[in-house]
C-alpha cells in the first residue's frame, strides 16, 4: 500500500514537471516571437529616428567648411535675435494652439463621450480622425479659399454687412491666423486622445458621490477633474509637440511671412539667403531639446495615469 502511494506521488511530481517544462517553452517561445515582432519596429526607430538624429547632434558641432569640432553653430544660433525669435514664435503658437485645442477639444470630448454609442458618435468620431490628419498644403489652401483675402467667408461678409475683415485688421497670414488655421487640426486630435480617458472613469465612482450627496459639479470638481488632469495635461503636451514640429502648413499659408523655427531651418539649408547646414543641424537640436521636454512631460502624466486605472 505504501509502495503504491509513493508510486502515484512520483507519478504525481514528474507530471506536474513535465507540465512545468512545457508551460516554461511555451512561455520563451512567446517571448521569443514577441521580440522577434518588434525587430522591423526596433529597425525603423533605428534608421528614421535614432541614426538621424545623432547625425543632427554631431553636424550641429561640426564646422561646414573644415569639418572640424566647433562650438560656432550654436554661438551663431545664440547672437541672433532672429533665431531667438523663431523659438519664441514657435513655442508661443504651440502654446497656443495646445491650450485652445485642450480646453475645447476637452469640452468636445465629453459631448461626444455622453453619446455613449450610436450612428452621431461614430460620425463625429470619424471625422475627428479625419480632421486630425487632414494637415499641409491642401488644409492651407482650404483656409485661403475661405478666409483669404478672396475667400468665400471674407467676400459674403463683406456682401452682408459691407465691411471687410481685412480692413478691421484680420488676416490670415499673420500669427493669429495661423492659430486659427492650427486650432482646426489641434481640436479633434484633442477629442481623439481624451475621449479613452473619459472612458476609464469608473461608472462607480460617479455613484458613490451622488449617493454622498454630491452634485455633478461637485463631482467633477472634486473627483472627475482631477482623476483626468494628468491625461489632460499629457493629450496637450502630444498638442504643443504636434504643433510645434509642424512646416508645411504655415510654409504654405505664409512662407516667410511668420518667423517660426522649422521655416527658418528650411531657408537655412536650402539657402534662402546663405546654406549653413551647421546652424540648420544647431537649431534642429534645439527644437528637439524642447520637444524632449514635452514628451518627459507626457511620460510623467502618463505614469500617473496608469497609476489611478491600476495599471
Amino acid at each position: 500500500m505504501q509502495s503504491q502511494v509513493e508510486t502515484a506521488t512520483t507519478d504525481t511530481i514528474a507530471q506536474a514537471s513535465t507540465k512545468a517544462r512545457r508551460q516554461g517553452r511555451r512561455g520563451w517561445s512567446y517571448t521569443l516571437t514577441s521580440l522577434l515582432g518588434l525587430v522591423p519596429f526596433l529597425l525603423f526607430c533605428l534608421l528614421f529616428e535614432v541614426i538621424p538624429a545623432i547625425i543632427i547632434v554631431q553636424g550641429s558641432f561640426t564646422n561646414n567648411d573644415t569639418g572640424a569640432p566647433t562650438t560656432d553653430n550654436y554661438k551663431h544660433m545664440f547672437s541672433q535675435a532672429s533665431n531667438l525669435h523663431a523659438f519664441q514664435t514657435s513655442i508661443s503658437l504651440s502654446l497656443i494652439t495646445a491650450l485652445i485645442g485642450g480646453v475645447f477639444g476637452g469640452l468636445a470630448a465629453y459631448g461626444v463621450y455622453t453619446l455613449r454609442t450610436g450612428p452621431l458618435r461614430n460620425l463625429l468620431v470619424g471625422f475627428s480622425s479625419i480632421a486630425a490628419n487632414f494637415a499641409g498644403v491642401p488644409l492651407a489652401f482650404a483656409y485661403v479659399a475661405t478666409l483669404g483675402i478672396t475667400g468665400y467667408i471674407t467676400v459674403l461678409i463683406q456682401k452682408v454687412t459691407h465691411v471687410n475683415i481685412y480692413d478691421l485688421g484680420f488676416s490670415l497670414y499673420t500669427f493669429w491666423g495661423l492659430v486659427i488655421v492650427y486650432t482646426y487640426f489641434q481640436l479633434p486630435l484633442m477629442v481623439l486622445l481624451t475621449l479613452p480617458a473619459l472612458s476609464a472613469l469608473r461608472p462607480e465612482w460617479r455613484e458613490a458621490a451622488t449617493n454622498l450627496g454630491a452634485s455633478t459639479f461637485t463631482f467633477w470638481r472634486r473627483v472627475g477633474l482631477p482623476i483626468l488632469l494628468p491625461s489632460l495635461i499629457a493629450a496637450t503636451m502630444l498638442l504643443f509637440a504636434n504643433s510645434f514640429g509642424a512646416f508645411a502648413t504655415a510654409y504654405a499659408l505664409a512662407q516667410g511671412g511668420i518667423n517660426i523655427v522649422p521655416i527658418l531651418i528650411n531657408f537655412v539649408v536650402n539657402g534662402n539667403v546663405i546654406v549653413d547646414y551647421g546652424l540648420g543641424n544647431a537649431l534642429s537640436v534645439g527644437m528637439i531639446i524642447i520637444l524632449l521636454v514635452a514628451v518627459s512631460i507626457y511620460t510623467v502624466m502618463l505614469r500617473r495615469v496608469n497609476t489611478w486605472q491600476g495599471r
